[in-house]
């Protein structure tokens, strides 16, 4: 069906993903793919479009790995490395298809790209650099090329604002560590939720599992999975069994369809 909504998890994993770099701990050194981490971003493809939530360093790879072939565009939930640097790789999706990148984020994030990525925007572009269309996000519902709406939720990265996003029943929310009532209403009738879980002791910036499953209760969705997953956390066997019956750790290439 057309109008059929299919997430893909392209990353499940932290700034450093996993296994990190140089650690021999269980969780790194495990042989079960599912505790192979790429950084934290998902695709959502719906009415023969595609979209993505987040490019970090590993945009790249992640698009090779699920074959996509168009891209219509990019949200950015805030702008940490891990979340933006892969952007610059759009202009392979440039070339293909002839057109810009429609790229959506806050006004903070569009400072940061333009600062990070000032080639892209400069008058006088040198030939070849991705071409980018710029959409501000603010509080209010909006609608992505291909008539896919979306509501931006505002949760708080210790004292960062960041972007949450729901589309039809189903929400997104990375790199969260409080949520205001208010903002928190916007979830009422989510069916799938995905929210991040560092790990299990306590972060400045991040939900740990109790403060996810606190939101997982209130929320109450159908199922609910756990991302930006630690290697402190454990293994994905481990973080099931911490788990209850409508809950489950995400893994990259998990896909969804609501």
């Amino acid at each position: 069906m057309e109008n059929t909504l299919n997430i893909t998890v392209l990353g499940s994993g932290t700034s450093q993903g996993v296994p990190v770099i140089a650690c021999n701990c269980k969780v790194c050194t495990s042989n079960n793919s599912k505790d192979k981490r790429l950084r934290c971003s998902i695709l959502i493809s719906y009415n023969k479009e595609n979209y993505v939530i987040d490019a970090g360093p590993d945009f790249r790879y992640q698009m090779l790995r699920e074959n996509v072939q168009t891209l219509r565009a990019v949200l950015f939930t805030h702008e940490h490395k891990d979340h933006v640097s892969g952007l610059d790789d759009v202009r392979a999706f440039n070339f293909k298809e002839e057109r810009d990148m429609e790229v959506y984020c806050s006004e903070r994030v569009e400072k940061a790209l333009k600062r990070e990525f000032h080639y892209v925007f400069d008058e006088d572009k040198y030939p070849g650099v991705p071409l980018i269309k710029l959409h501000t996000i603010d509080k209010d519902k909006f609608i992505l090329p291909g008539d896919l709406e979306v509501q931006p939720i505002e949760v708080m990265h210790y004292k960062m604002p960041v972007n949450a996003f729901r589309i039809h029943d189903f929400a997104y929310i990375t790199d969260a560590k409080t949520i205001s009532d208010a903002e928190k209403a916007k979830l009422k009738g989510v069916k799938i939720l995905i929210v991040n879980a560092l790990r299990i002791q306590e972060h400045i910036s991040h939900f740990n599992l109790e403060e996810a499953l606190q939101l997982i209760d209130e929320v109450k969705p159908e199922k609910a999975y756990l991302t930006h997953i630690s290697h402190l956390f454990g293994t994905h066997e481990e973080i099931q069994t911490l788990c209850p019956p409508n809950v489950y750790p995400a893994f990259d290439g998990l896909k969804i369809t609501l």
